[in-house]
C-alpha cells in the first residue's frame, strides 16, 4: 500500500441470510468456529444465504473521489459499512490509512430526550474530542445548522429536516478526515442549506480519498473523478470516464413502452436521426450533448368522427417526468385532417442540450375539438445523452451575457 493510497480493498465479500432463524444459527456457528480457530463456511453459501458484496477490489488515492453507484440493493451501503468498520467482511481484506470520517445516516445517533446542544457534546465526544475542543467549535456548528432558536429544545421536537441539519453540521465541522465516506448526504434540507452542504463537502474532499454513494447523477458527475458501478453485489464497472460510468448505471433501467388512447389513430415506424446516424424504434439512440436530433414516424388516422387532429411529442426523463414538450402549431393542425392515408411526420427537436442520462419520447395524437387522445405511445424513441458534465436542472442553455462597470 503506497503512501498516497489511502483505501485498499482486495477481494472483499459479505453474505447475509434471508431467514432470521437460520441467520441467528449461522451466527452462533461462525462465532464458535472463530473461537476454536476453524473456518465455519465463510467461503461458501449455505441455504438462504446470498452475497450482498461479492469479490470487490479497488484502490483509492488521496485527492480521488470514487462515485459508487448502482440500483437499490446493489451492495453499496454494505460496502460502505465494511469500509467504516461497522461490519466485517466474510472474505477479502480492507486496508485504510489515516483518519476515517463517515457521513452516513445523519442524525441517527441523536438522543431524542436531550437538547440539540447536549447532543452536539455527546456526538463530538464519541468522535474523540474533549470538552474544551467542543466549546471552541459549538458556535460554528450551531451557525452551520441554522437552528439557533431551537438548539436548547429536545431533539424529539425537531422536524426530520432539522435533525439532519444538526447531524450534518456536527459531521462537517468536526471531521477533518483522510478518508471520507458519504452516503446520500447531499439530499438534505432546503436548497439554501443544500448549497452550503455542497461547499462544505468540496472542502472536505480537497485533501482526502472519498467514496461517494448517491443516486443523483448530477452530484456524481460534479464531485467524482472516477465511477464504480455495482450490480447485485458485483463491481460491474470501474472507470475514469464519468460518462461511461453513468451510462453503465442507466443501462440497468429498461424503459417500457406503453400504448394508450381510443385507437382512433395508429403511430408506427418511429425513428430517431442525428446528422450521421438513424435508429429504429427498438434501438436506443446515442446522442452527444449539443447534437441535433430529429424524429420521424408514420401516422394513420382511423377515427372517421375526428375532423381535425393535433400532434404532441414530449421528452421524458428516466422517471417519466416531462422535460420538454412539442406540439403542432395551429397552421399545421389541418395537415392531420381525417384521412385513411398514411402521413409521414418529421419533428425537428433541435440541439439536445439535456444533461447526461436516459430519455424517451411520448408521442400522442388527439382530437383537436374534444381534446381526447386517440393514440398515445409512452416510452418510445429511447435515447441516451452523453456528456462528461452535469448541470443543475435537466436542460442546459447558453446565454449571451454582457457586463458593464457598475
Amino acid at each position: 500500500m503506497s503512501d498516497d493510497t489511502l483505501i485498499s480493498v482486495n477481494g472483499v465479500s459479505k453474505k447475509f441470510c434471508r431467514s432470521l432463524k437460520k441467520s441467528l444459527w449461522y451466527g452462533v456457528k461462525d462465532i464458535a468456529g472463530e473461537v476454536i480457530g476453524r473456518n465455519s463456511g465463510y467461503d461458501s453459501l449455505r441455504p438462504e444465504e446470498f452475497w450482498a458484496v461479492d469479490d470487490v477490489s479497488f484502490e483509492l488515492r488521496r485527492g480521488e473521489c470514487l462515485g459508487l453507484i448502482g440500483r437499490n440493493g446493489a451492495g453499496k451501503t454494505t460496502l460502505l459499512k465494511m469500509l467504516n468498520g461497522l461490519i466485517k467482511p466474510d472474505k477479502g481484506r480492507i486496508e485504510m490509512r489515516g483518519r476515517v470520517g463517515a457521513l452516513i445516516a445523519l442524525g441517527a445517533g441523536f438522543n431524542p430526550i436531550l437538547t440539540g446542544r447536549e447532543n452536539i457534546y455527546v456526538n463530538a465526544s464519541v468522535l474523540g474530542l474533549s470538552k474544551k475542543q467542543i466549546d471552541k467549535k459549538i458556535e460554528e456548528i450551531i451557525d452551520f445548522a441554522e437552528i439557533r432558536d431551537f438548539i436548547d429544545a429536545p431533539v424529539q421536537s425537531y422536524s426530520s429536516g432539522m435533525q439532519v441539519r444538526l447531524g450534518f453540521a456536527v459531521a462537517a465541522v468536526l471531521i477533518q478526515p483522510d478518508v471520507l465516506l458519504l452516503d446520500e448526504v447531499l439530499a438534505v434540507g432546503d436548497m439554501g442549506f443544500k448549497i452550503k452542504c455542497l461547499n462544505s463537502v468540496r472542502e472536505l474532499m480537497a485533501d482526502a480519498a472519498v467514496v461517494f454513494v448517491s443516486h443523483s447523477m448530477q452530484f456524481v458527475s460534479q464531485f467524482c473523478n472516477r465511477i464504480a458501478v455495482m450490480e447485485k453485489g458485483l463491481l460491474k464497472c470501474d472507470t475514469l470516464s464519468i460518462s461511461e460510468g453513468i451510462d453503465g448505471y442507466l443501462s440497468q433501467f429498461p424503459t417500457e413502452t406503453a400504448v394508450a388512447g381510443t385507437g382512433g389513430a395508429v403511430i408506427e415506424n418511429i425513428q430517431l436521426h442525428t446528422k450521421n446516424k438513424s435508429w429504429d424504434s427498438e434501438d436506443e439512440a446515442i446522442v452527444h450533448q449539443g447534437e441535433e436530433l430529429n424524429v420521424t414516424c408514420d401516422i394513420k388516422i382511423l377515427d372517421l368522427e375526428c375532423k381535425n387532429t393535433r400532434f404532441f411529442i414530449h421528452i421524458m426523463d428516466q422517471g417519466f417526468e416531462p422535460i420538454i414538450a412539442f406540439e403542432t402549431s395551429k397552421s399545421s393542425t389541418l395537415s392531420f385532417a381525417i384521412s385513411t392515408d398514411l402521413y409521414r411526420a418529421k419533428i425537428e427537436l433541435g440541439k439536445i442540450d439535456l444533461n447526461a442520462g436516459k430519455y424517451s419520447l411520448v408521442i400522442s395524437v388527439e382530437n383537436a375539438d374534444s381534446r381526447i387522445k386517440i393514440a398515445r405511445i409512452q416510452g418510445c424513441g429511447k435515447f441516451r445523452v452523453l456528456s462528461e458534465l452535469m448541470h443543475w436542472g435537466s436542460v442546459v442553455r447558453q446565454a449571451e451575457i454582457s457586463f458593464e462597470q457598475a
